[in-house]
């Protein structure tokens, strides 16, 4: 009662603050909004155009941490892009040249999400079909390419004034459409490539011993297409590494180097490049213990596609999605059937969870001018739903995002959709799908306005950031209105930002915490206690989104930084 007493004589000298405010700090003895289990949010999404050129065709994409700044970049032997180093400066000697030709065009861009301004970024030597993720320090190391390209490792480390650091012959293998992946320690795992059947190691740092290891699988699932380019690389929270390749799938121990397992064939087709199907491991439930990990693979092209597309004949894309528990030795594939056929979409996980389906065609395969009917409606796939209620069509773009586009979740949730390329260098007219200079921001579902009011504010100054493998640490966040929440209400996920290219997001990784306790503070202020991941296995070191859902509502994502 005295409480009650003091924070009464405060109302004359809080006019601005509504009786209603005060509601959370009584512990509901005034009533209030009931708590409950999430409610789902309306259909209503929406696309907005935020940049009319974006410099350079973003044929890879990947949200660097702390600057909350965008890295674009496609290939240095397209010709010129659409925007040049200024006064001349860092013009590169292009390789081979007998007339000593110097190329003064940027082919990679700094893009701030917020302004849309670009910084143009030297590339020295061509990352054309690279690959590539973020170290535990935030570094960008990307791998391979084309030419002189296939072997460099090339550093990012994201300041402000700071430039690509290019390291040639530093792989051991020519990594043309090869997969990284960034292991419990912080190292990377990088494997394939065009007619490369093997896999080799990085440091943390992004350097190797220039030493790489035969892998037969890849031989065997490669065809006359090769549609088993850019594998699809995912860590399960045991340590192992689940690898697709074109319809087979297999568990790996990085470790040991030996091959645990393989898994049932995925009927239907083939799913990588460039068949360019796509794939994601489902978010991981760190609040039921020893979480599941399943893998989703959706679309792709049958087998013969790219060949028959060289003819101008464009088989219709897969249209079918597998989904398999990677932990479980006696698993096999679970059928569902997408809304539309999809080949060269993207699939991202949106911080709540769900999963969006986005960009692509609906006809043909992965390569210049080789598809046909773009599909512009992006699909929202739920795994926690009932099967054969898991999926729902969007709102549809007017801009084709086709070969060579990309998309990335953004810390205030929106996606951002750059890119697009059917051709072999920059053309605009003469063609039926124009090189994509636009940018485009998606609004998911729980951007509605009439949901804001449910959205918590993550607190920066109050919430920690810095987070310990196993341990707990706390969240402050505030809402606009005076909801009564509770745990039931609440969830904390952390995602990792993927390096995008040719229709796979590799690194990804979306992490539902436990959390112990959702307590009320003072006007609509509330502290939650979560327990950070237990390990590298089940979290890579390095820098994560985090993120608070209220009711299907997610927070604008807040930085933190994991080891």
């Amino acid at each position: 009662m005295a409480v009650l007493l003091r924070t009464l004589c405060l109302l004359p000298f809080l006019p601005h603050v509504s009786f209603g405010q005060f509601l959370p700090f009584f512990g509901g003895w005034f009533g209030g909004n009931n708590g409950g289990s999430a409610v789902s949010y309306s259909d209503s999404s929406n696309w907005e155009l935020v940049s009319k050129d974006s410099g350079v065709s973003a044929m890879h994409l990947i949200l660097m941490p702390k600057n909350n700044k965008a890295i674009m970049f496609d290939a240095t032997v397209f010709g010129p892009s659409k925007i040049q180093f200024p006064d001349g400066e860092n013009c590169r000697l292009v390789p081979d040249s007998k007339t000593n030709e110097t190329d003064c065009w940027a082919h990679a861009v700094e893009y701030d999400i917020g302004t849309a301004e670009v910084r143009p970024l030297k590339v020295w030597t061509n990352p054309w079909c690279s690959s590539g993720g973020l170290a535990a320090d935030g570094t960008l190391v990307g791998t391979g390419g084309w030419k002189e390209g296939g072997k460099s490792v090339r550093l990012l480390s994201g300041c402000a004034t700071c430039d690509w650091k290019d390291i040639p012959d530093a792989l051991a293998g020519y990594r043309w459409y090869a997969t990284q992946q960034i292991l419990p320690d912080g190292s990377f795992f990088v494997i394939g490539g065009r007619r490369t059947f093997t896999y080799e190691f990085l440091s943390p740092q992004g350097t190797g011993d220039l030493k790489s290891f035969t892998f037969d699988f890849l031989r065997e699932t490669t065809d006359l297409a090769e549609n088993n380019l850019y594998p699809f690389v995912h860590l399960s929270p045991d340590g192992n590494l689940f690898i697709f390749a074109n319809n087979r799938s297999i568990l790996f121990n990085p470790t040991t180097q030996k091959i645990l397992r393989e898994f049932p064939v995925l009927p239907g087709g083939s799913r990588n490049y460039p068949a360019s199907g796509m794939s994601a491991l489902l978010p991981l439930n760190l609040q039921e213990g020893n979480a599941e990990a399943e893998v989703l693979v959706c679309g792709g092209a049958k087998p013969e596609a790219f060949g028959l597309a060289e003819n101008k004949t464009f088989l219709p894309a897969l249209e079918d999605c597998g989904r398999i528990d990677i932990k479980n030795p006696n698993s096999d594939w679970k059928i569902e059937t997408m809304p539309s056929r999809r080949v060269m979409g993207d699939m991202l996980i949106l911080p709540t969870g769900d999963i969006l389906m986005i960009n692509g065609a609906k006809k043909g395969t992965s390569a210049w001018d080789a598809a046909d009917v773009p599909n512009l409606t992006p699909v929202l796939y739920s795994p926690e739903k009932p099967v054969n209620k898991r999926f729902k069509e969007l709102e549809p773009s007017s801009i084709p995002r086709m070969y060579h586009s990309t998309s990335a979740v953004l810390p205030d949730g929106k996606i951002l959709v750059a890119g697009s390329n059917t051709n072999p260098d920059y053309k605009f007219k003469g063609v039926k799908y124009p090189t994509e200079m636009r940018v485009e921001k998606f609004s998911p579902p729980y951007l509605d306005p009439s949901l804001q009011d449910r959205k918590p504010e993550i607190l920066l100054e109050y919430s920690q950031a810095a987070l310990t493998y196993g341990e707990s640490f706390k969240v402050k966040v505030k809402f606009s209105d005076d909801w009564e929440v509770d745990r039931t209400d609440m969830k904390v996920t952390m995602y990792a930002p993927p390096f995008t290219t040719h229709g796979y997001s590799m690194n990804q990784r979306l992490l539902i915490l436990e959390t112990s306790s959702v307590g009320r503070t003072f006007l609509g202020f509330y502290d939650i206690v979560a327990t950070a991941p237990p390990s590298g296995t089940v979290a890579p070191p390095g820098y994560y989104l985090l993120y608070v859902v209220h009711r299907g509502v997610p927070s604008t994502g807040m930085w933190v930084q994991i080891q």
